[in-house]
């Protein structure tokens, strides 16, 4: 008999509609850690995570009959993560609309369009604790739009292609929402090493 553990994500997703109990809570050990990610990054807090790591797994199994196997299992499940996210924030706000048109813009006029790819390496811009939280401060201002878009893309590593897959976008917008996120982004962290530098002077 096969280890349950070495089984592909197909072959559980399968058992799992036959009514597979441990298929299903493999799955769940498999990913619950990446969601918990996705999730604390969003939502800012380790509570909402844990809510959101709930009815993420509990939605995934309702709707698990009408998953299509053509996707992958894992995409899938970063859809339904992030869309209740999405929604949590959005209520937080009080379904505040932000337009992808609005410019984002500083005192001296609109940021460089020279942006880099954070993807490469996100943990080469914190350089300690306080940028740290400065970091983490910054990603928690960002609108829901832009920011399910940068932790996709930015902080969980996926494609321009595979972030598109999860929240149903096309690449050009999910490009469009990075290039804005980033531009946020980089106007709050301007702001703090402009901040630094003018007290060490």
């Amino acid at each position: 008999m096969r280890d349950i553990k070495q089984e592909s994500d197909e072959v559980l997703v399968r058992r799992s509609k036959e009514g597979e109990q441990a298929a299903f809570a493999e799955l769940v050990n498999r990913y619950e850690s990446k969601i918990y990610g996705l999730a604390r990054k969003m939502m800012g807090n380790r509570e909402d995570a844990a809510d959101v790591l709930q009815e993420t797994f509990l939605d995934a199994y309702k709707s698990l009959s009408g998953f299509r196997e053509e996707a992958n299992f894992s995409t899938w499940l970063y859809r339904i993560a992030s869309n209740i996210c999405l929604m949590k924030l959005r209520k937080k706000e009080g379904e505040k609309v932000v337009s992808l048109d609005d410019p984002v813009s500083i005192e001296e006029g609109e940021l460089s369009r020279e942006i880099p790819d954070w993807s490469t390496n996100p943990g080469t811009a914190v350089l300690n604790k306080e940028l740290r939280q400065v970091m983490d401060e910054a990603i928690k201002g960002l609108p829901p739009s832009y920011k399910s878009v940068f932790v996709l893309r930015d902080l969980e590593g996926l494609s321009n292609a595979e972030v598109g897959k999860v929240l149903g976008e096309s690449v050009a917008a999910v490009k469009s929402r990075l290039h804005r996120a980033r531009l946020f982004l980089r106007e709050k962290l301007s702001r703090y090493f402009d901040d630094n530098h003018s007290q060490q002077i």
